[in-house]
Order: C-alpha cells, then structure tokens, then sequence
C-alpha cells in the first residue's frame, strides 16, 4: 500500500520520461544518498570505509562503465583491467608531471586518455564481434600490461616497478597519500560514481544509449534504418573506457595507495565482467548490486567460520570460499539470468500491487 503511485498524474512528457518517474523512488534514492553522504563517513568505522565501501565504489564505476559497452552495447570485452591500468598509470604520470593539477581533473584526464586508448582497441569491434572480439580486448588486456612493466618510463623509473599516490587535497583535505583518511577518500569516490551513475543514465536514455541498443539487438537492421557502426562501436569503447581510467585511477589512489601492474591483471578484468552479469547487463543499477555482491560474499564467507566457532586451516577455508562463491555465482545464473537488478524489478512490481492479487 506505501509503495503505490496511484494520484500521480504524468502532464508532460519530460515527468513521464523522468529518471524516477515515481515520488516514492524519489524519497528512497534522496535519503540514500543523505545517507551514504552524511552518515556513513560519520558512523563507519575504518575497516568499513578502506576494506569494503571504497572498494565497493570503485568496482562500481568500473562495472558501469563496462556494463555501458557489454551490457547496452554488446560489444564483449575482456580488457577492463588494461584500461584501468591506462587509468592508474596515466593519473599517477600526471601528478607527477603537473603536481599543481587538481586531483579531481587528474581523474578526469585519466579517463580522457583511458578512452583514447579504449578507441584505439576497438577499431577490431568494427569487423568482428561476439567471442572473436574478446579474444581481441584480451590481447589487449595483455599488451598493456606487458607495456606498463616493460616500459620504465610509466614508472618513473623506480627500481621496484610500483606506482606510489602522493598526496593531494581537494578543498583543503587530503584525499590521496599515505595520510589520507579513509573518510575523505571514501567521500571523494562517492562522489564520483554518482555523478558518473547519473551521466551514464542520462546517455542510455537518450539518443547515444538507444543506437547502442540497436547495434546490441540487430547491428544490420540498426545500419539499415540510419545508425552508423563505425560512430556507435567507438564511442561505447570510448566512453566504457573513459569510466574503467577513472576506476583505474581511483583504484590507485583512494584506495590501494601504490600498486604494481599484478594489480591490473586479467582476474580484475573477470571480476569486474561477473559483477555486470550477476547485477544484471543493460542495467546501471545492475552494475551497483552487482559490485556489492563480489565485494561483500567473500567478506560473508570469511566470517562465517569464526561466527560458528568452526575451527578451519585458512588454505582449505579459502578453497571452501572459492567453492561457495562459484557455486552462488551459478545459482543467481540458474535463478534469474537478468541479474540482480531484474530481481529488484519483480520485488517492486509486486509491491505496487500489493495486497492484491498478481
């Protein structure tokens, strides 16, 4: 009965297309994000804040940024973790270069130079697709790391290879470096992926977001009735590779602080592909359940021995999680292969209706 939009009236077309149409989803997402703004940097502890919640954040921008490219797409791709490469080690070459850029414009700048490259590796996606096409973003996953470790220059020639974040503030607080708060860093990444959530929203809905579509459901068809596959493929490379060099850059500095290439491997770039398909693909909120769900089962699993006193050696306790996780990950598959976010779906259709009869 809460949940209910009866007396809502739709006067314009701009109200009826409005991202929530509803007052009630209005209310919910508003004090969420009161929530996540105000109250979670106050009440959380550090181990929420650095284990959990930035990483959550992080995932989540890169999730968005690939669900845009598979999910609204169609354009398979296994090289997000090359592109957030690109990402972590174009902001880590332009703090250093220019230490009086802001911080916030260092991301932005990542991601620019993130999608550059992202379009240059999808030039392949204009004559293959479907496996023939990951296997191309593969090698590219490959190429760039082999680049990053080779290449001294990414580096700054540092003898152990690692990229270090020195510290930077943003309104006078620091957000990056060894004596960041997780506080601030946890803010900082909030920020972003709202606004990088919103923007991505705002380009699905639109003229962008419906050509993309056209291309992932009949590309012929599509080309057929004025949708150009040269422009659509490359501009969802790019923009999906916009969001992976912000995550990227994020990944770095708000929360590993230094990183190897070891970082970025081709396990990032999987894990990043089953959050899109377990939150749920052609879905931005999709991407969010998705990257809470990767990050929070293991945490789950981790725990469950010490709250059952179960006495465990930690290697067979990481293999009973390795099972565990793979074997929920099939059965969300099995259940409902929408994902995620289509379950959220059928939970709110059903409470528009209820107590009535469906």
């Amino acid at each position: 009965m809460i949940y209910r939009e009866a007396g809502q009236f739709k006067t314009t077309y701009a109200s009826d297309q409005a991202i929530f149409p509803i007052v009630q989803d209005k209310w919910i997402v508003g004090a969420a994000m009161v929530a996540a703004f105000v109250a979670v940097p106050l009440v959380a502890n550090e181990y929420w804040l650095q284990a959990v919640l930035i990483p959550f954040l992080i995932y989540s921008m890169a999730a968005i940024g690939l669900n845009l490219l598979t999910g609204y797409a169609g354009q398979l791709s296994l090289g997000t973790g090359g592109f957030m490469a690109v990402g972590g080690y174009a902001a880590f070459k332009l703090t250093t270069a220019f230490p009086w850029l802001d911080i916030i414009v260092v991301f932005v700048l990542a991601g620019v130079i993130a999608a550059l490259v992202g379009l240059v590796f999808g030039v392949p996606s204009l004559r293959i697709k479907g496996f023939y096409l990951a296997v191309a973003t593969l090698a590219a996953q490959f190429f760039l790391i082999w680049l990053f470790n080779k290449v001294a220059w990414f580096t700054n020639y540092a003898s152990s290879g690692t990229i270090t974040a020195p510290p930077r503030t943003v309104a006078g607080v620091m957000v990056t470096g060894p004596l960041a708060g997780a506080g601030a860093r946890y803010v900082v990444a909030l920020a972003l992926v709202v606004l990088g959530a919103l923007v991505a929203k705002n380009l699905v809905r639109g003229r962008i977001g419906r050509s993309w579509m056209a291309i992932r459901d009949r590309d012929i068809a599509a080309e057929i009735i004025g949708v150009r596959p040269l422009r659509t493929k490359l501009l969802a490379f790019s923009v999906s590779s916009f969001y992976c060099g912000v995550a990227g850059a994020e990944y770095v500095f708000l929360y590993l602080g230094s990183a190897e290439t070891l970082a970025f491997d081709i396990g990032l770039s999987f894990l990043v592909l089953f959050m899109v398909i377990i939150g749920g693909l052609g879905s931005i909120l999709g991407s969010f359940l998705g990257a809470a769900f990767i990050v929070l089962v293991p945490i789950f699993l981790t725990n469950v021995p010490h709250l059952l006193h179960l006495p465990m050696p930690v290697a067979l306790q990481k293999q009973i999680e390795l099972m565990v996780f793979g074997g929920l990950i099939i059965f969300f598959l099995i259940v409902e292969p929408h994902g995620l976010a289509r379950l959220w779906q059928i939970t709110k259709e059903k409470l528009r209706l209820w107590p009535f009869p469906h």
